[in-house]
């Protein structure tokens, strides 16, 4: 069973990674957009591969 800290760490970088996603493909046209599509694709994926790499060293 997960635990809730283990949720919330891995649900408040994705969550923030997704709105960052949301927000910097409403401003894609500009380069703070782009840079906030950058940061929110790399939270998300950091997340990811941060977890695989827990379950894999278990």
């Amino acid at each position: 069973m997960i635990t809730l800290s283990a949720f919330h760490s891995m649900l408040i970088p994705i969550l923030t990674g997704m709105i960052l996603l949301a927000i910097g493909f409403n401003f894609r046209d500009k380069n703070l957009g782009v840079f906030g599509m950058w940061i929110g694709m790399l939270l998300i994926l950091g997340t990811v591969i941060y977890k695989i790499l827990a379950k894999l060293a278990e």
